[in-house]
């Protein structure tokens, strides 16, 4: 089996540092903590940002005009409620964590969309599809959050249609002044700050940090893609770098 760390050094990361469990149980345990003000803090942490980073990304996958969209790591569904306004058929938000999921389940009945959205929880490294399931997948700000890198993304790969694609958001790291440097002051010392002023769970958004900062981005990322055998992949840098939307074909 692929070491998961030789990709992926965020792995090494996990929420509490508990020795007898698994990132992908301190994981869940971590967004089951903070699903009830997760969305609040988040539009706080990024400015507002993130919204129309979400935007960006539903634009990409109007374009791609699929009939079934898988979005994983759907947390509170705020992208499977966008796609929503696809003439997507089947929409589908997966996600580990139970608590995110009850969220996003009543912020989708509150909108009248049961039966366009289906919920379910899941492992992004053991997805219950059939291959060639679906033809657009989606991830935002949760790729960093797999155990296993690559096996996550072979699972991706397996349950695209032929000339799918996955769209990913993620965080990435400034590399000019002063974006950088602002970026290193926000990520070390303000988005902990506000978590543990407003998040029940202190140990959360020091996490969130720590591993935006150890995952790879960009290019290096890219070269994964192409690891795990898709095969191409472009990225778009967003608010000067704080952000990566990369488009990536089967």
């Amino acid at each position: 089996m692929t070491d998961p760390s030789s990709t992926n050094p965020a792995n090494k990361i996990k929420p509490y540092g508990a020795s007898d469990k698994s990132k992908k149980e301190e994981v869940a345990q971590m967004f089951d903590n903070i699903s009830g003000n997760y969305d609040q803090l988040n539009r706080m942490i990024s400015f507002g940002a993130d919204i129309k980073w979400r935007k960006k990304v539903l634009k990409l996958v109007q374009e791609a005009k699929p009939k079934s969209v898988l979005d994983i790591a759907t947390g509170t569904g705020d992208l499977a409620i966008l796609f929503a306004s696809t003439k997507a058929q089947r929409i589908v938000g997966l996600d580990i964590s139970v608590g995110m999921l009850e969220v996003g389940k009543q912020k989708i009945k509150q909108l009248k969309l049961d039966n366009r959205i289906e919920m379910i929880v899941g492992d992004s490294e053991n997805l219950p599809f059939e291959n060639n399931s679906f033809d657009v997948v989606t991830v935002s700000f949760g790729i960093r959050n797999f155990e296993n890198l690559e096996q996550g993304l072979s699972e991706i790969h397996r349950v695209l249609t032929t000339n799918g694609q996955l769209i990913v958001l993620e965080t990435s790291v400034p590399d000019k002044f002063p974006f950088k440097q602002g970026y290193r002051i926000h990520s070390s010392l303000i988005l902990p700050t506000i978590g543990k002023l407003f998040s029940k769970d202190k140990r959360a958004y020091s996490y969130l940090s720590e591993s935006a900062s150890a995952f790879p981005f960009g290019q290096k990322l890219c070269e994964i893609f192409a690891k795990v055998g898709f095969r191409k992949a472009d990225f778009f840098k967003q608010t000067m770098g704080v952000a990566t939307i990369y488009q990536v074909y089967k």
